[in-house]
Order: C-alpha cells, then structure tokens, then sequence
C-alpha cells in the first residue's frame, strides 16, 4: 500500500536547454566549492550593492579602453542609464572610481577606477580564482583533457575570448 502511494521521482531529461543550464549551474557551484564563501566574504566586506558590484567589476574589465561613459557602463549590464548613474555615484562617493567630463564634449562623463576600486576588483577576481584553481587541481588527467577541448571550442566565441584576455591580462600583470 505504502508503495503505492508514493510518487516517483521525475525521470531527468537530457538534451534540453534547461538541463544543459542546470548541468553547467551545477558546475560552477562545484568550481567554487569551499572556497566560495571567500567571493561572498570578499563581496560582502566591499559593503557594496549587486548593481554597485557588477558597475565596478564592468570597469575594471575594461581598464586598458578609453574611460567609459555612464552610457556605455548601462549597456555592458543592459541596466537604464538611470541605474548606471546611480551606481556610479555611489562607486564615486566611496571613492573607488573617478567622473570626469570628457574634454571634447562637455555634456559627457567619463568614468574610470580609482587605485582603490581597482583593488577592490583584483581583490573580487582573485578570491574567485581560488576556488576554480582548487577544482581544476582534483581534476583526473582524462578530465583535466576534455576541460580543456571544452574551454578549447568555447574560447572561439568572441564573447567568451574577450572575457578570457581581459582576465588573463588582469591575472598575469
């Protein structure tokens, strides 16, 4: 009787997009393991919020470009100009960037890192590279290989070759 009411467990699909999701998800959970906890430590002693954060993080990783403009801050993270400019503010208040009119248009700001917010961001990237050398480190040889025939095709995208020299450049000066 007791069998008969219990419900079975949903069988798991495979092939879907959501699965892919939850797989990769799932992974980048693993990456962090342990060690996760020094992202959010790190995180949480910027006394930063999430827009402030991801505002700071777009311009550290892009340090090497011409300083961005508040616009350009609210396209990188598809967030109103509004909300870019509220979290620049913030980022300028505690110090950690700098707004300055651009010298051939007036009516522009140009936004860029201070020493200190450029810190903060090193401090953010390296507590995240903790956990991924960690994971990377108990991988067997045949995993470590097709991680790296992995990350092989996915660094052809241009999206995701950017963002690798933009970190790389960050992690070897």
């Amino acid at each position: 009787m007791e069998a008969a009411t219990k419900t079975a467990a949903p069988a798991r699909q495979t092939g879907g997009d959501r699965d892919l999701a939850l797989r990769l998800g799932s992974l980048m959970l693993c990456t962090l393991g342990s060690e996760g906890g020094a992202v959010i430590k790190t995180i949480d002693e910027t006394g930063l919020n999430f827009p402030q954060m991801k505002a700071l993080v777009t311009l550290a990783g892009h340090a090497e470009d011409p300083p961005a403009t508040v616009k350009m801050v609210a396209e990188r993270l598809g967030i109103s100009l509004a909300s870019a400019s509220r979290a620049v503010d913030d980022l300028v208040k505690r110090d950690l960037a700098t707004r300055v009119e651009d010298p051939d248009d007036r009516r522009v700001r140009r936004v860029s890192l201070t020493a200190d917010g450029q810190g903060v961001a090193d401090k953010l990237f390296a507590s995240r590279l903790v956990g991924l050398e960690k994971f990377v480190a108990s991988l067997s040889p045949t995993e470590r290989r097709k991680l790296e025939a992995a990350l092989e095709v996915l660094l052809q995208r241009d999206d995701v070759g950017e963002a690798y020299r933009t970190h790389s450049r960050r992690t070897y000066r």
